[in-house]
């Protein structure tokens, strides 16, 4: 299995350990569920990948210390991270290492799981 640093994945662009939404945080975030666009799955020869659209007002909303000020976009989210924002259309391939850190995507409310 690779790791994320064999893979490219730069792991200090996340929170040292899993930071939980509050409750309020999480009823912030409720609204824009149903806005959330998934990708149709896509793979090389040894993942699957799927990209994951927010709605731009939802990261207002999105608490700031899930944000990478240095590059403008979320930071690369744990598991926990994700999944307690509304994002649950995963691949399954993909839960071992959870966002994949992409360089191409600027735009601060795309990632790839």
């Amino acid at each position: 299995m690779s790791t994320p640093e064999r893979m490219g994945i730069d792991s200090g662009r996340r929170n040292r350990i899993p930071r939980q939404l509050t409750e309020e945080e999480r009823a912030r975030l409720d609204e824009f569920l149903d806005g959330i666009h998934y990708s149709t799955r896509y793979s090389d020869s040894e993942y699957e990948y799927r990209h994951v659209q927010l709605p731009k007002a939802m990261l207002k909303a999105i608490p700031s210390d899930y944000h990478d000020k240095a590059k403008g976009t979320l930071k690369l989210l744990w598991e926990d991270e994700w999944r307690g924002m509304g994002i649950t259309q995963v691949c399954t391939a993909m839960l071992q290492t959870g966002w994949r850190d992409a360089d191409y995507i600027t735009e601060p409310w795309l990632g790839t799981l």
